[in-house]
This record gives C-alpha cells, sequence and structure tokens, in this order.
C-alpha cells in the first residue's frame, strides 16, 4: 500500500508539472493543438525518465541489500560474542540448592 501511495505521488507531480509548463489557457474546454502535443512530449519524456531511474534502481537494489546486511552481520557479531555461547540450555543450577 505505501508503494501505491509513493507511485500516485510521482504520478501526481508530474502530471501537475506538465500541466503548468503546457497549459496556458483556461478559457477553453479543450486543449489547442500545441497544448495537447506538448502535454504529450512531457509525459512521454517524464514517463521514459521514470522508467530508466526504476530500472537503475532494480539493477542496483540486490547490492545495497547485500550492503545492509553485511552491515547489520557486522554489527550483530560482536554483541552476540559478549553475550557469550547460545547453547539452546537453560543454565546449570548451582550446587546444593
Amino acid at each position: 500500500l505505501p508503494q501505491l501511495r509513493d507511485f500516485l505521488l510521482v504520478y501526481n507531480r508530474l502530471t501537475e508539472l506538465c500541466f503548468r509548463h503546457c497549459v496556458s489557457n483556461l478559457n477553453y474546454r479543450l486543449l489547442t493543438g500545441r497544448e495537447e502535443s506538448c502535454l504529450d512530449g512531457c509525459a512521454g519524456k517524464l514517463v521514459h525518465a521514470n522508467h530508466r531511474l526504476m530500472s537503475s534502481y532494480v539493477a542496483l537494489m540486490p547490492a545495497i541489500v547485500q550492503r545492509r546486511l553485511a552491515d547489520y552481520e557486522a554489527t550483530a557479531a560482536p554483541s552476540s560474542a559478549e553475550a557469550g555461547p547460545v547453547t539452546g540450555e537453560p543454565p546449570e543450577a548451582p550446587p546444593g540448592t
């Protein structure tokens, strides 16, 4: 659900940007030919740029996840070494109890 929200926010920003750039006269119900071609070009450019960014993100994501996992394991190893070995058995009771 958060990913859908993020997608819709990006989409809304792109459409608002193109609308502000291309539509200059709100006195008519329909777009002029110039406005329509401007919107087509603007939206096409932004969608193409978004696809390129997403493909770069998808290509880089495994390396980012691997680095975060290595960082997590590096920080978890010293703290688990300080706690002592984990055997899964309860500690022995002191003699005489």
